[in-house]
């Protein structure tokens, strides 16, 4: 089988900035409160006009991606798609890529896991790859969160957290032997998938249904719902385990980890793994300070931003984990 390495990244968030002081004027909230509970300063949302939707913004990180990857998009043989925000109910953003880069006809595959949807995706992309299928894979994680949020006092417990913004990797075959993806780790969890969640509008419960059911608007479901602190306990577990997991299944030790990146969900949740597992901060990469929660473009978006800093270095163990609704959680081992 092929080994899978990746060859190129990139990111890109709209140039609009967010703050808790911002937020504070929208509800009852303050700096100190969002700080406190997340760890998020700031976040980054798109602004009315700016032209950014989740296909575009994917697409602004994809080019950065190719680019330095020295791999022409004419030679992607599969786009991978990671969001829970697609600009439409249907089609994907996969093909929307596909248009925008003006890539002849390859196959586009849309990712709808969340939280984990880049380790998801990656792992898809990984296994195309490994079994000669593919050669060349874009993947791509990206959220447009701000345009679906509730920025009333309500909501805050939720709309404080999220940012948006795309994170992108090429993928590419290569033959250099214990380098590259070593191995990715899957899980879900579906009994758990009501307590993060968006109920509407869905074909289950359409728009007409919604207002026939709350004509004062008391309870809105096309909000994202959380139970925080059930979904915090789970996934403080769950990263832990599926770490360990791969680690174990590369006969690797938390010692060898070189840098850690994790899925941005909560800057408290960050440090408690980082605590269990003894890691530095040096081993850690966080960035959820200044982008909030951006989903599935987090870990691209965080990845990108530690390889661009020169935190990750040839031979490094870099290891990706996630957990999100669904629920849903996942790791991929990589030397890079």
């Amino acid at each position: 089988m092929y080994q899978t390495k990746i060859a190129g990244l990139g990111k890109f968030v709209p140039e609009n900035i967010v703050t808790n002081d911002d937020l504070s004027k929208m509800m009852d909230t303050n700096d100190e409160w969002i700080i406190e509970r997340t760890g998020i300063r700031e976040r980054r949302h798109i602004k009315k006009g700016d032209g950014n939707t989740t296909a575009s913004m994917g697409v602004k990180a994809a080019k950065i991606a190719l680019e330095r990857s020295g791999i022409s998009k004419d030679d992607i043989d599969l786009i991978v798609f990671a969001t829970l925000s697609p600009d439409y109910y249907f089609p994907g953003c996969g093909v929307q890529v596909q248009e925008m880069l003006e890539i002849d006809t390859c196959p586009a595959l849309d990712v709808r896991n969340q939280c984990s949807g880049f380790i998801y995706a990656i792992s898809v992309a990984d296994q195309f790859i490994k079994t000669g299928m593919y050669k060349n894979v874009l993947v791509i994680g990206s959220e447009n969160h701000s345009g679906g949020l509730d920025f009333s006092t309500r909501g805050r417990s939720v709309s404080v957290i999220f940012g948006d913004g795309a994170g992108a990797a090429v993928l590419t075959r290569s033959d250099h032997n214990g380098q590259g993806i070593l191995s990715t780790h899957l899980h879900s969890e579906g009994k758990h998938a009501l307590e993060l969640s968006l109920k509407g509008p869905s074909t289950n419960y359409w728009v007409p249904e919604i207002i026939a059911d709350n004509p004062q608007g008391d309870d809105i479901p096309y909000y994202p719902y959380m139970n925080g602190q059930f979904v915090f306990k789970n996934a403080i577990q769950r990263f832990s385990e599926v770490i360990n997991e791969g680690l174990k299944e590369n006969g690797l030790e938390v010692s060898d980890m070189d840098m850690l990146i994790p899925h941005q969900a909560n800057l408290r949740i960050s440090q408690f793994v980082q605590q269990k597992f003894k890691l530095s901060d040096d081993q850690v990469y966080n960035n959820i300070q200044k982008y909030g929660n951006t989903t599935a473009a987090s870990i691209p978006i965080a990845l990108t931003e530690a390889w661009e800093e020169g935190k990750i270095k040839d031979e490094d163990v870099v290891v990706l984990a996630a957990f999100g609704s669904g629920f849903t959680w996942g790791s991929a081992i990589i030397k890079w």
